[in-house]
């Protein structure tokens, strides 16, 4: 639609727009953040949301030696999601002097404990192995290793990956059922992973004398799935890496607290990294729609005037 001059309007030539400014558009809006990040160090504060100050006040609340279960259910395909909060939350219970107990539902979640447990406890000679954390591995059979060990953690695990029976490891003494960790956290990516712990290890504990306390993370996809869960059945949980830079964000927080000199790695805000360039992608699409919908119905209006 021509103006009077015979120049098409403002709407018309942002309709006839080149879509290639737009991609352009979207590459600096993601590049720019990456870049300013990368250069400067900081990175954006995040304002948790109740799920996830629930997840991290579980930890926060144990007294020191407590002992938690994590199991570690997810592959590399879903690392860039649930990778930074499975370092997040084991580094939390590192800074409170809690004991760790690493376990897999899924086959490659091995390497994955691994490389999360060398990257909290690499500089930290003062953690050590049996004392105060252990790695039982994988072990195959989904909801049967769960109801194995509701009972007796040694019926699924008979040794940890050193092939040390698990009555000969320190830290696990007068551990019988799954019951008797202070916290269970599954950071899982789907089946078996975080529903499953609900339904058939966290449910069953509940009208017992102690009620297994429960924190999960795991993907956008599934957390949906989850929500119902809270704040009955589980203390908390961590949506995707929204989730995982909220509470990377709070450990931070609470590490400058303790001593506002010190220095947080980058790979301790790595969540907290990656929701900047989403965050200002989100935030051109957003802006995009709506002002798509000010062109079309600009157009309309005029023709109809017209």
């Amino acid at each position: 639609m021509a103006s009077h001059g015979g120049t098409p309007s403002a709407f018309a030539r942002l309709d006839r727009i080149d879509r290639r400014w737009i991609f352009l558009a979207m590459f600096a809006a993601v590049a720019a953040p990456i870049l300013w990040v990368g250069v400067t160090g900081k990175t954006f504060p995040e304002a948790p949301t109740p799920a996830v100050q629930g997840a991290f006040d579980a930890v926060e609340s144990l007294p020191s030696g407590a002992r938690v279960l994590v199991s570690m259910d997810f592959d590399p395909a879903s690392a860039g999601e649930l990778q930074p909060m499975a370092t997040a939350i084991v580094r939390h219970c590192v800074l409170r002097g809690h004991r760790i107990c690493a376990m897999t539902l899924w086959p490659a979640g091995g390497p994955i404990i691994d490389g999360t447990m060398q990257d909290v406890l690499g500089d930290r000679p003062d953690w050590t192995y049996g004392e105060r954390w252990v790695n039982l591995g994988y072990r195959a059979g989904f909801e049967g290793v769960m109801k194995q060990m509701n009972s007796r953690v040694s019926l699924a695990y008979a040794t940890d990956v050193r092939q040390t029976p698990l009555e000969e490891i320190p830290m696990l003494k007068g551990i019988t059922g799954i019951a008797d960790f202070d916290l269970l956290v599954s950071i899982s990516a789907g089946y078996a992973g975080a529903k499953e712990w609900v339904q058939y290890s966290v449910s069953p504990t509940l009208t017992g004398a102690k009620p297994l306390r429960f924190v999960a993370g795991s993907t956008g996809v599934q957390t949906p799935q989850l929500i119902p869960y809270y704040p009955n059945q589980m203390a908390g949980i961590l949506g995707a890496i929204k989730g995982a830079a909220e509470y990377e964000y709070l450990v931070n927080e609470a590490v400058r607290k303790a001593d506002p000199a010190a220095v947080v790695p980058p790979k301790f805000q790595e969540a907290q990294r990656r929701m900047a360039p989403q965050l200002f992608g989100h935030v051109l699409m957003v802006a995009l729609i709506v002002l798509g919908n000010v062109v079309f119905f600009g157009l309309r209006g005029r023709e109809s005037r017209a």
